[in-house]
């Protein structure tokens, strides 16, 4: 099995607050994450300091395109991105945008299938269409009503496709070797990083969990 990455949701609207937690985490993760509500405040200027800062780390933009894929898409790899979010409910026409707009700067795909209702049959079109990445997310609201992502994950895992998974949704050190065992190889942590007393602290018992899974 492969060594998962571990994602960090940089989630925070603050453009200093969010640089100094990149800083902080950088040693034990893979892949920067901007989230939906930060790169709406900061836009593009965030992408391109993260990425100028930590060029050997992963940059994913969590746009959860939903219209306007490829335009919305290309100025963000543009500006240093690597990976972009694009909704699963989107439609396929959507998700082929932003799969074209990709393989123009050479960088990859995650289809987020928050809220999709056959979460297998969009998996495996858009894998088809060239997606790199699919995304297994419950979302807070969903959190706060007491979803996790396992059952999800499970079914995704279970369909063989040649694509990495990536699982968010309330993940913690007491849980991330499951979602291991369950087949992610992206793992996305937030709150249980950012919330923690001490960020790196937190960011390194994870990746050791991480690691020991494997």
């Amino acid at each position: 099995m492969a060594r998962p990455l571990i994602q960090i949701a940089l989630d925070s609207l603050d453009f200093n607050q969010t640089v100094g937690l990149a800083d902080q985490v950088a040693p034990y993760v893979d892949i920067f994450e901007i989230g939906t509500p930060c790169i709406k405040y900061n836009g593009v200027n965030l992408v391109k300091e993260l990425k100028q800062r930590f060029p050997d780390k992963l940059l994913l933009v969590d746009l959860k395109t939903m219209d306007a894929g490829e335009y919305e898409a290309g100025a963000f790899y543009a500006a240093g991105a690597d990976i972009v979010t694009v909704l699963g409910v989107s439609g396929l026409a959507t998700i082929g945008g932003v799969i074209k707009a990709a393989k123009k700067h050479g960088a990859e795909v995650q289809v987020d299938l928050i809220n999709v209702d056959d979460k297998a049959f969009v998996a495996k079109e858009s894998v088809k269409l060239g997606a790199q990445i699919v995304g297994i997310h419950t979302g807070l609201d969903a959190q706060a009503a007491g979803q996790t992502p396992f059952a999800d994950l499970q079914d995704i895992a279970a369909l063989g496709l040649n694509v990495r998974i990536s699982v968010a949704g309330g993940i913690k050190q007491s849980t991330v070797q499951q979602v291991v065992a369950s087949g992610a190889t992206i793992i996305v942590v937030g709150a249980a990083i950012y919330g923690a007393p001490s960020p790196a602290e937190a960011a390194r018992e994870i990746r050791e969990l991480v690691d020991a899974a494997v």
